[in-house]
């Protein structure tokens, strides 16, 4: 940490259950593409084992479950896919909070990014579905690293972007897995449960308590 007083420069937002509330959409375009095998995937499990991870880790970690050839990984990811963009273009929709705060930190001279486990045609289809792209700096997704969270690669590639101290930045998480990648960057958390509680008080409290030497 460099010496003087800190000031957040940046506030990097996951997607999924962040800004988006699409858990669901995932869970349910997964197990789509798997009942085509005989595979069931609870949404318990997902939501408890496999949440915040790429697709890719997931079929992995089914494969070491169920009997599923590692050669199907890539049809079955490019079904999830067509499942996945046929929700977001049905479901997908802005909400007023999310706009209010993207645009109040923008106008503000924060830097926005998005970094997500999600491939970038995904994020970005998102981010034009729910009106936000307009004040996103950076979008980062899995493709954009080697290790995806909870590896802390995608934000500190992120943070080195900027060119900003990992002080200088809060990252926006919902799961386990974000949170330890967000923390493991050195940036300040703001952990929330629902979509909802992305708002702009919340994350302009943890930017006043970053900026007066807190810890967040």
């Amino acid at each position: 940490m460099k010496w003087g007083r800190i000031m957040v420069k940046a506030i990097l937002f996951d997607m999924d259950g962040v800004l988006i509330d699409a858990k669901d959409w995932h869970y349910e375009a997964l197990h789509k593409a798997l009942e085509l095998f005989g595979i069931e995937m609870s949404r318990y499990d997902h939501l408890h084992t496999f949440d915040g991870l790429p697709t890719k880790v997931k079929l992995k970690m089914l494969s070491e479950q169920y009997y599923l050839p590692e050669q199907l990984h890539s049809f079955v990811n490019q079904i999830k896919q067509l499942y996945t963009v046929q929700m977001i273009h049905e479901r997908c929709h802005p909400m007023f909070h999310h706009e209010y705060a993207l645009s109040k930190l923008h106008n503000e001279g924060y830097k926005i990014a998005v970094c997500s486990n999600s491939i970038r045609s995904t994020i970005e289809l998102m981010m034009e579905k729910s009106m936000l792209i307009g004040y996103i700096d950076l979008i980062v997704s899995n493709e954009d690293v080697k290790n995806a969270k909870p590896d802390p690669e995608m934000y500190q590639t992120t943070i080195a972007k900027f060119g900003l101290e990992p002080e200088e930045c809060i990252v926006v998480e919902d799961n386990p897995n974000g949170i330890a990648a967000g923390k493991a960057s050195g940036a300040s958390v703001l952990e929330v449960a629902t979509v909802y509680d992305v708002n702009y008080a919340n994350i302009r409290g943890l930017i006043d308590q970053v900026n007066g030497g807190g810890n967040g």
